[in-house]
């Protein structure tokens, strides 16, 4: 299984900002796509989704930036990750070309176990455990963050 950039960018942009402290600026968007290394553009769709979704919280003008909500620390990984691929088929059968064997296929129901075990291998996963070291204290370091306070 493959995840979409879209969806790849929308961990990080949440892991990014799971690592924020209380007594720094909010980070930008623009801040946050220079981090993660990502094009502003497709930085500001992904926001706007998580905000759209609850996860975010997107303040414009002086004082402003992004924080994670108490649901965005929260939200598992698997219910993330499921909402941001959406509903599509690991593999189209139908399609313009559909294929010969939709009929009678066991390929197609053992890809989409095979899919929901990925999902649930990722539901008891938590936003704020993909901060965990080693992976927040490097995401610190690379964004300017200060640490949290113990």
């Amino acid at each position: 299984m493959r995840l979409t950039r879209f969806t790849d960018v929308a961990l990080r942009v949440l892991m990014r900002l799971a690592v924020a402290t209380g007594d720094e600026d909010p980070p930008t968007t623009r801040e946050v796509a220079a981090t993660m290394q990502v094009p502003y553009t497709h930085a500001a769709k992904v926001v706007a989704r998580l905000q759209h979704l609850g996860l975010v919280d997107a303040r414009r003008g002086r004082g402003g930036g992004l924080t994670l909500t108490g649901a965005g620390r929260s939200a598992s990984v698997g219910a993330l990750v499921r909402q941001l691929e959406g509903p599509d088929e690991v593999v189209e059968c139908e399609g313009t070309t559909p294929c010969p064997l939709r009929s009678a296929c066991r390929l197609r129901s053992a890809l989409r176990a095979a899919e929901e075990a990925f999902y649930a291998s990722l539901d008891p996963i938590a936003v704020t455990d993909l901060v965990a070291s080693p992976t927040g204290p490097l995401l610190i370091g690379i964004s300017g963050s200060r640490p949290a306070p113990d």
